[in-house]
């Protein structure tokens, strides 16, 4: 149990002289601006920082330990940065705020470690650290009798408690089930093994060209006195992050690598490879207490995952643009999550340039791409790169794509990744060819001359770079505006990294272009990555932005087409896009079935202001299904009148017999007065338009005339009163005599003139098999000329149409005689003062008998 006056030393507010001895030991302030002596409340990590710092002044140390640097270096530096508002760099410049979301989700962490190792151990581990400073070694806990014990034991206590668990607590309930006998040949699986340094491994995502590396300089700002060791995966990076440093005002702090115990508290920073990293790991100094890895995702490998895990002591902080792609791979070796700053985010807020997307259809002999088998490496798959590059590397490709530059994007600097160095070589050397400048780099180019290719590109000496997988990650170039797939990838993290190429902000750049060489309506569900399937959206549209802000004529510099495609894999999204964007779909691009949903929904929408522009949609000799699938839909489902009409005279221009007598079908179960513009539209179309064979347009006639068998009955009526007595005897009789006033019905019709007699048998009506046999007959031998009939049954219909307007020189008296005129001949015509006969014209339209004898049973 403590002793009383311990406790009470603890708890009492330290005095100012020593904040200020302590704030100038660990050369941060413990006190932030407009905060009292009150703030270090015992048990808070700053008063466990200040406790430390006493102890070890205490014991005569003139800097402060390598424990008490890794325990409270970052934290304090990170207190101290984050109270400015907004957080500035040494150089003046201010950390974005997704930057800031990085460096304060390290600091809650680390707090959260603290309060936890307080809660814990109970106290703060001052005299440990005094001990330290004392005999120069880290504490040993011998209950624990572990290498990696913590500072204040609290790890050892935790251990010690969860074996006093294990002994005491027995099962809560009796076993129901007996475990099988283990088999002999049956595997023992292995437990996972500890991870005691997993709580300090921290990780961000921030898309590239958001700034990654001027979060690592804040992570250098926010230690004075801890080592800072930053790890890259390669060389030319090594000089890019010097650099960096260098230009943000730190470079008094850059170290050659400490290594053998060597120990430097004026906070070191060093920028190496993981491979030199892997090869030293044994022989790095603990004086490093931060340990930043940048591109995290390619810390991911056995040996250098391992190497980090061993290291228990420092803090590590990985960095990564595609983390979210690879999440699980990369939470195994840095657990905590701190800030996530996607490409689309960024994007939206405007940190990096809007991307355009166009999709190029590759030539026949790319399309077999499909068939180039999944290579499974360290972090995810990929195609078979030889396989790939032996499919790629022809030279009508490498010729066809530098004609495509030089036509389409000349003069805009552009990356390209190719399917290995000699494809890249060749590419470049067709590219030349062509009168482009171009060059081809590799890791086998040296580095003197690869250096010297990237700076002439950057002062626009050079406008396209070839390469396989050197520029993908890590270069950096603002000038560059074209990320060009020649060789795709079925790997989301290489396709993001090679996208970040182009993410950059520059004058005059209003967007970074991505090529795919794939077909526009390429799915989500594709092996092959494409910029559509990596950040999720639902269509696509030749040249248009896909991610990032809208701006309308700002430097625009390729063609941005009109209609769009859904590229989707999920049926449900792609419908709503059918349904959303109906009038810009490329009908084309869809798939069979798609094609033909589109069709009806096409059809049963469309109104008088898209008409023309469904027309153009639908042109075309290889739609001629579709058309005709979209025209029936309207006539059954539209709801205005006037494009139900329309679709009727555009079913009579295809002369489909199939589709014309689904229309008809159709037309019978519309309303009354639809029914009659129908059945008029139908039976013109008969008359000017020769359609299916001769026996199916004389079914039609005569069922379109049952459609308005009103209309030829009451001009029946009016010009022969007899005709409703005919039709009486006809509808009230029944069996034989049903039979018998069928066939009078008939010879009465044949003495009139035929106008008169199509009428008679298109109002008759018969209701026995019989009465039904001899109308049947009667018509077809008077249709031997369909569209002859059909003209006779128009003649009945009232006259429509719009009203005649009056010439703007006669007289009103002169319009009125007209108008008279007009109407007596319309009363003759409806009486048949005419002759029939010579209205209908040539010796078939003589007034004969038209239907044969009938003679009676």
């Amino acid at each position: 149990m403590a002793k009383t006056s311990d406790v009470a030393a603890q708890a009492a507010v330290p005095s100012s002289a020593d904040i200020e001895r302590a704030a100038k030991f660990a050369r941060e302030a413990f006190l932030l601006d407009g905060e009292g002596p009150e703030a270090l409340a015992p048990g808070t990590a700053r008063r466990r920082a200040l406790d430390a710092a006493l102890a070890e002044l205490e014991a005569g140390a003139e800097d402060p330990s390598i424990e008490w640097r890794q325990n409270f270096s970052l934290l304090l530096g990170l207190e101290r940065l984050l109270a400015d508002e907004p957080p500035k760099l040494r150089d003046g410049a201010e950390l974005n705020p997704h930057q800031v979301d990085a460096l304060s989700g390290t600091l809650t962490e680390l707090l959260a470690e603290q309060q936890t190792a307080a809660e814990n151990g109970g106290g703060n581990g001052a005299a440990e650290l005094a001990d330290v400073a004392a005999a120069g070694k880290p504490p040993a806990d011998s209950a624990a009798e572990t290498e990696d014990a913590s500072a204040n034991g609290a790890e050892a206590l935790e251990d010690e408690e969860d074996e006093e668990d294990e002994e005491l607590a027995p099962d809560e309930e009796p076993q129901d089930w007996e475990e099988p006998a283990a088999d002999a040949d049956e595997e023992a699986i292995e437990e996972a093994p500890e991870d005691p340094g997993a709580e300090r491994r921290f990780w961000f995502e921030h898309a590239t060209g958001a700034g990654k590396t001027v979060a690592a300089v804040g992570f250098i700002d926010a230690t004075r006195t801890g080592g800072v060791l930053i790890l890259t995966h390669r060389r030319n990076l090594v000089d890019q992050f010097i650099g960096e440093i260098s230009d943000r005002g730190y470079k008094e702090r850059l170290r050659p690598p400490l290594l053998d115990g060597r120990d430097d508290p004026d906070g070191p920073v060093t920028v190496e490879t993981y491979q030199w990293f892997v090869r030293n790991h044994k022989k790095v100094s603990d004086a490093y207490s931060i340990v930043i890895c940048d591109e995290a995702h390619t810390a991911l490998g056995e040996k250098t995952s391992a190497c980090i895990r061993a290291w228990t002591g420092p803090v590590f902080i990985g960095m990564t643009a595609t983390g979210a792609l690879i999440a699980r791979h990369v939470a195994d070796l840095f657990p905590t999550q701190t800030s996530r700053f996607d490409l689309a985010q960024a994007a939206r807020r405007g940190v990096i340039s809007p991307l355009r997307c166009m999709r190029i259809p590759p030539g026949p002999g790319v399309r077999t791409i499909a068939k180039v088998p999944l290579r499974k490496g360290e972090v995810d798959q990929d195609f078979d790169q030889e396989e790939l590059a032996a499919l790629l590397d022809q030279e009508p490709f490498n010729v066809a794509i530098a004609d495509l530059y030089k036509t389409r994007f000349n003069k805009m600097p552009g990356v390209l990744y190719t399917a290995g160095v000699q494809h890249a070589k060749n590419v470049a050397k067709a590219l030349q060819n062509a009168g482009i400048v171009a060059r081809a780099v590799s890791g086998e180019t040296p580095k003197r001359e690869l250096a010297e290719i990237l700076a002439a590109f950057e002062r626009g000496e050079v406008d396209v770079l070839c390469n396989a997988m050197l520029l993908a990650e890590g270069w950096n170039s603002p000038r560059a505006t074209i990320c060009m797939h020649l060789a795709p990838t079925a790997s989301r993290r290489v396709y993001q990294q090679r996208v970040g190429r182009v993410t950059r902000r520059a004058p005059g750049k209003e967007a970074g272009l991505v090529i795919d060489f794939v077909h526009p309506a390429t799915t989500h569900d594709e092996t092959i990555v494409t910029l559509h399937s990596l950040l999720d959206r639902d269509v696509y549209r030749g040249g248009a932005i896909v991610v990032g802000p809208v701006r309308r004529a700002r430097g625009r510099r390729i063609r941005v087409e009109r209609r769009i495609v859904p590229v989707s894999d999920d049926p449900e999204r792609r419908t709503q896009v059918l349904e959303r964007e109906m009038w810009r779909i490329a009908v084309e691009n869809l798939d069979y079935p798609e094609q033909h949903a589109w069709a009806a929904l096409a059809g049963a929408r469309v109104n008088p202001q898209n008409w023309r522009r469904a027309r153009a949609m639908l042109r075309g000799a290889q739609v001629t299904e579709l058309r005709r699938r979209f025209l029936l839909t309207c006539v059954q489902r539209n709801r205005h009148s006037q494009q139900k009409l329309k679709a009727l005279a555009e079913i009579a221009e295809l002369r489909d017999a199939e589709a014309f007598d689904d229309a008809i079908e159709i037309v019978g179960g519309w309303s009354r007065d639809d029914k009659r513009a129908g059945t008029r539209t139908l039976l013109q179309a008969l008359v000017d338009k020769r359609i299916g064979r001769r026996d199916q347009a004389q079914a039609w006639v005569w069922r379109l005339a049952s459609y308005t068998r009103d209309l030829h009955e009451e001009y029946a009526v009016q010009r022969w009163p007899e005709t409703k007595r005919l039709l009486g005897l006809l509808v009230n009789s029944s069996g034989r005599a049903h039979g018998r006033n069928a066939r009078r019905l008939v010879h009465a019709a044949r003495k009139q003139d035929r106008r008169l007699a199509v009428a008679l048998l298109a109002a008759s009506v018969a209701h026995t098999p019989e009465g039904e046999e001899v109308l049947r007959g009667a018509r077809m031998r008077m249709a031997r000329k369909p569209s002859a009939i059909a003209r006779e049954l128009l003649r009945n219909f009232p006259k429509g149409g719009k009203r005649r307007r009056r010439a703007g020189g006669k007289k009103k008296g002169q319009g009125r005689a007209a108008a008279a005129k007009a109407d007596s001949e319309a009363k003759v015509d409806l009486a048949g003062a005419e002759d029939g006969a010579a209205a209908a014209g040539g010796n078939d339209d003589e007034a004969t008998a038209v239907v044969d004898a009938v003679g009676d049973a």
